[in-house]
């Protein structure tokens, strides 16, 4: 991309908040990594390393440490200049909660039933989360402030303090500090707010080939540019904080952001581009010896990185080995641990729309399995909606204005996707179907079957179904308890189920009786998914599972009838699914299920609008965060149908 730093830009750069920090951005630069104060006595005495994180919210590797030439990154670039940046790491999830979960505990969120997009489930008995183990070791721990975990925290206090006031210079004397300050200058909200002074120039944005070329796509990607920047300008008032207090050498600085890209079509979408983020750390010559052996000031280290990692690092780093219960490989400290042949992402529900994704990269590949092939990728999610991109986008493929490229957000998902990085780092040719990839695709099946029964993927599991069966335990203790179903008897239904192959569907029919719920929960969507011929073979039996103990067993098979049923079909199950929800009348995850087959059915709900409009907005929730999906997917629902 061009440098769009034209005089113009410049004249609008002093406009704005963040230019305050380019005025000793110059010495920041020159000096190498500070412009080095006097060592403090904290500092002259310190034994083990100050941690300060510095993370940002929403961004991808739009950075010019990572040769992005339109972006204006000086801080990121000088910390990497000084430091060592990461070729390829991934935050697991392609949203901040489920993110940021994956970081606090050291657990994929898949593995503790926290990978939907804000879904309080129980933390696991007799494991802490890294403020509490790094509090344990020594340390101050602080968080300035942002927490938004999907999993509830362990008795007493997880940080010494977590507020706006939050601060390392609050420490008692004598003690290493752990600070997280965390910017939300560049989050995805910022994107759409208007008016706006502009810095980056929108003619000159590189328009991804998934995108439409308009001025409200030019206009989002070049205002999310300019939030980058000042979200990079936060981060230099921490650094220079560290530098006046003479702790720059005394401090290892972790600087990143908590998912990829806040644009449509990047966040919530585990590729690459809505997973992978910046990474540059910084650790003082004083520290030499918990640097890897691949650290060398100014590189790129191509060492495969994710946030499951994260905690297990900070231990390293403070000395301590990461305890064996948690999933990830320290990078840097005393204690690293061999790096990861591969990386892995996960989408599960976000907010209101429920989906099922995983994906793996070795750092060049990334490949995709959805689960849930039936949901197109663009489905109404009210948060992104507010997006000028996302409006544009769709108005534009509903009026035949979109190439096929572009039009593909708003259609079915494949059930697998296979990208080179290297060739194509836009995500958009995928290679399933050259028969040069068959070896490769094999691999990287049998490498996510492996990881997803090594972590006990709570997220193939029907959410309401889960939270019933748990019995007040976490998905973590329940799924590894005696007695526990089977996971690879769910993995594997769920691949038949999603794979779509018409030789599966006698195995899909048998299942359809079996004593496992999420069985059965797979067996109906494999016949759903099979489409009209599916459904006749298995008419007997989807009306059966009408009845089915196992509400989200319901809602599917009545989904099932409702999309390729006959029309006595669609009156049956339509009440029901009304019924169903109901908030006010049914437990939170049956009304959410209910109200998100209604919203995906569309026109075909329309002989029970008036029931629809009539349902409450209202209903018990178990999280006051939760409060919101229900009424949202009705309203969408309700607005399709005037």
């Amino acid at each position: 991309m061009d440098d769009t730093m034209t005089p113009g830009t410049a004249r609008n750069v002093a406009r704005m908040r963040w230019p305050r920090w380019t005025r000793w951005v110059g010495a920041f630069v020159l000096c190498g990594l500070f412009p080095f104060a006097p060592e403090s006595a904290d500092a002259a005495e310190s034994a083990r390393p100050n941690i300060l994180w510095l993370v940002n919210e929403d961004h991808g590797p739009h950075m010019g440490a990572y040769g992005d030439r339109y972006a204006t990154t000086p801080v990121f670039d000088a910390l990497a200049k000084a430091g060592v940046r990461y070729r390829r790491c991934w935050s697991n999830a392609p949203v901040c909660a489920p993110a940021r979960t994956t970081l606090i505990a050291g657990l994929y969120a898949n593995s503790t039933g926290g990978e939907h997009m804000r879904s309080m489930v129980r933390f696991p008995e007799g494991k802490q989360m890294y403020p509490e183990l790094m509090r344990g070791a020594g340390y101050y721990c602080t968080n300035n402030a942002k927490e938004d975990y999907n999993l509830t925290q362990t008795k007493g206090a997880l940080w010494d303090e977590s507020s706006k006031k939050a601060h390392w210079r609050n420490r008692p004397a004598g003690k290493p500090f752990l600070a997280v300050f965390n910017s939300e200058k560049s989050h995805e909200s910022k994107i759409r707010v208007r008016p706006h002074v502009q810095v980056h120039d929108p003619a000159k944005v590189d328009v991804p080939a998934y995108h439409p070329d308009t001025p409200e796509v030019r206009q989002d990607w070049a205002q999310y540019y300019d939030a980058v920047s000042e979200a990079d300008a936060d981060a230099g008032v921490r650094l220079r904080e560290l530098q006046e207090a003479g702790l720059a050498e005394d401090t290892v600085v972790f600087y990143y952001a908590d998912h990829g890209s806040g644009m449509p079509g990047n966040k919530r979408w585990p590729y690459n581009r809505g997973l992978q983020v910046p990474l540059a750390v910084y650790v003082p010559e004083k520290f030499k010896e918990l640097r890897p052996a691949d650290y060398h000031a100014g590189g790129m280290s191509d060492r495969l990185v994710s946030f499951v990692d994260f905690a297990p690092t900070l231990l390293s780093l403070a000395g301590v080995p990461a305890p064996g219960w948690m999933q990830g490989r320290a990078f840097l400290g005393a204690h690293v641990s061999g790096a990861p042949s591969y990386l892995f992402g996960y989408r599960g529900r976000m907010d209101e729309v429920v989906d099922s994704v995983r994906s793996v990269t070795d750092g060049r590949y990334v490949y995709v399995r959805n689960f849930r092939p039936d949901r197109i990728y663009g489905q109404h999610l009210n948060y992104m909606w507010q997006t000028p991109t996302t409006q544009v986008w769709e108005r534009m493929f509903y009026a035949g204005e979109l190439n096929p490229v572009q039009s593909r957000f708003w259609q079915v998902k494949p059930t697998e996707e296979l990208y080179d990085l290297e060739r194509d780092h836009e995500e958009v040719n995928n290679l399933v179907a050259d028969r040069a990839q068959q070896n490769r695709l094999l691999r990287f099946r049998s490498v996510l079957r492996d990881q997803c029964l090594a972590v006990r993927d709570a997220g193939l599991w029907p959410e309401g179904e889960l939270h019933r069966r748990c019995g007040g335990r976490s998905p973590y203790d329940f799924l590894r308890a005696a007695g526990a179903p089977a996971m690879d008897r769910i993995y594997d239904m769920a691949e038949l189920a999603s794979g779509m192959r018409a030789e599966g569907l006698p195995v899909l029919r048998a299942a359809l009786h079996d004593q496992e719920s999420v069985v059965r929960y797979w067996a109906v969507l494999g016949v759903k998914m099979r489409g009209p011929q599916a459904v006749a073979a298995c008419h007997e039996e989807l009306l059966a599972a009408l009845e089915d103990g196992c509400s989200d067993v319901r809602i599917v098979a009545a989904e099932a009838l409702a999309r390729h049923g006959d029309a006595a079909d669609l009156a049956e199950v339509l009440p029901r699914l009304v019924q169903q929800a109901d908030g006010s009348r049914n437990e939170y995850f049956t009304a959410l299920a209910a109200a998100g087959v209604l919203e995906a059915l569309g026109e075909r709900a329309r002989p029970a609008a008036a029931q629809i409009r009539a349902l409450p907005r209202t209903g018990d929730a178990p999280d006051a965060r939760f409060k919101e999906y229900v009424p949202r997917l009705m309203e969408t629902l309700v607005e399709r149908l005037r």
